[in-house]
């Protein structure tokens, strides 16, 4: 199967995914990614949720002995939320930030867990939202909003207060199916390291920035 017919193919079973409902009566959680890809594709990365090999990819340099605050933006439908919390000690928090109401809806209800906290509200506010909670600052961030697509000075905006808001010693962990995201990325961090995932709908392009220990 050619890439062109792969992907076709992928997008007739999520249309499929995106009519049938849960016992409750509302879509499941790969419906409801779709749903949110056809009504905010500028807001949601991908058509399909992130591959398995591209989530231990992008977590694989986190110190989670030492993580007591891990953010997310744009979790859509959890696919890292779980992971991150399997990872993280049970004293440690993950905030979980999305502004698509349908998302943070499912999550709250879905994930039922003592350190995760799902907010409504945009990644550009993540400094608020975090002295919210009660820290100062967080240990990473990762997020998965298409940068390039996003409105323009939202990405500069969200790139600068995550740069405030990561600790020295920590990261912001990127994953992107276009580079350009570097370019919101360096200017608020002292190194960057990139890789690729070519086993996933599309390849990705993966960025870790970090903060220099004080």
């Amino acid at each position: 199967m050619t890439a062109p017919d792969h992907a076709k193919r992928m997008t007739e079973i999520l249309s499929s995914a995106a009519k049938r409902k849960t016992a409750s009566g509302g879509p499941g959680p790969l419906g409801l990614f779709f749903k949110g890809f056809l009504k905010h594709p500028v807001m949601v990365g991908s058509v399909i949720p992130s591959s398995k090999r591209l989530i231990d990819k992008m977590l694989a340099p986190v110190d989670w002995e030492n993580t007591k605050l891990f953010v997310e933006y744009g979790p859509g439908v959890g696919t890292f939320c779980r992971p991150i919390l399997d990872r993280l000690a049970p004293d440690a928090t993950l905030i979980a930030i999305d502004t698509n109401p349908d998302f943070v809806d499912y999550l709250r209800r879905d994930i039922h867990d003592p350190r995760f906290h799902v907010v409504h509200g945009s990644a550009a506010d993540v400094e608020t939202i975090v002295a919210d909670k009660g820290f100062d600052k967080a240990d990473y961030v990762v997020s998965g909003l298409p940068f390039s697509t996003l409105p323009d000075g939202v990405g500069e905006e969200i790139g600068r207060a995550t740069g405030r808001v990561v600790r020295p010693g920590g990261a912001f962990l990127v994953y992107q199916f276009s580079p350009k995201c570097r370019d919101y990325i360096e200017p608020n961090f002292d190194r960057i390291d990139k890789d690729r995932e070519w086993w996933n709908i599309p390849p990705a392009v993966l960025f870790w920035g970090w903060k220099n220990e004080a």
